[in-house]
């Protein structure tokens, strides 16, 4: 099974193709062995990625990839510069989801500073935050939610360059 975002809340349009993106073993959830991101073609085998990742860790949108065509599909192959994104997942605990008052009220914090998301299931929800947002307020929101059994966390992966260290930009 391939994780594909089809469904999802991102517009999908002429210029955009899918990065097939495998999964090593120890990443593939409910049988995903790879997924599908959407990403705009830069020429030179280059793409930017141009949605959030539910399944794959260490890479968040607007990171540019090298891919190449094999079995009628572009394949990853491996990452060309970094975006300064950084990407989180939430899993909503409320069966309403991301409609939950709960939700709202901490995602509402969260839009303010820029962050994006797309949801893969009513609970599941993948963030995005961007290099110019506050990532340590992101972070403290994340744990606030945590903290009041609004969701559950996990950092896939933080692009954010007063972070990370020993990654080339």
């Amino acid at each position: 099974m391939i994780g594909d975002h089809s469904n999802s809340s991102h517009p999908t349009t002429s210029e955009l193709v899918k990065v097939n993106l495998p999964l090593p073993p120890e990443d593939q959830a409910q049988g995903v062995e790879a997924e599908n991101l959407w990403a705009e073609p830069l020429g030179e085998d280059l793409y930017r990625i141009d949605n959030v990742p539910f399944y794959a860790y260490g890479i968040s949108h607007e990171d540019v990839v090298v891919a190449d065509e094999a079995d009628g599909r572009l394949r990853f192959r491996a990452i060309a510069a970094r975006g300064g994104h950084s990407t989180y997942r939430v899993l909503v605990k409320d069966s309403a989801g991301f409609e939950s008052a709960g939700f709202q009220k901490l995602w509402a914090r969260l839009s303010e500073l820029g962050c994006t998301h797309e949801v893969a299931k009513r609970r599941w929800i993948s963030i995005d935050v961007p290099s110019d947002s506050d990532i340590f307020v992101v972070y403290r929101i994340l744990e606030e939610g945590m903290a009041q059994g609004v969701w559950t966390f996990e950092e896939a992966h933080c692009g954010h360059p007063s972070v990370r260290s020993g990654e080339p930009k």
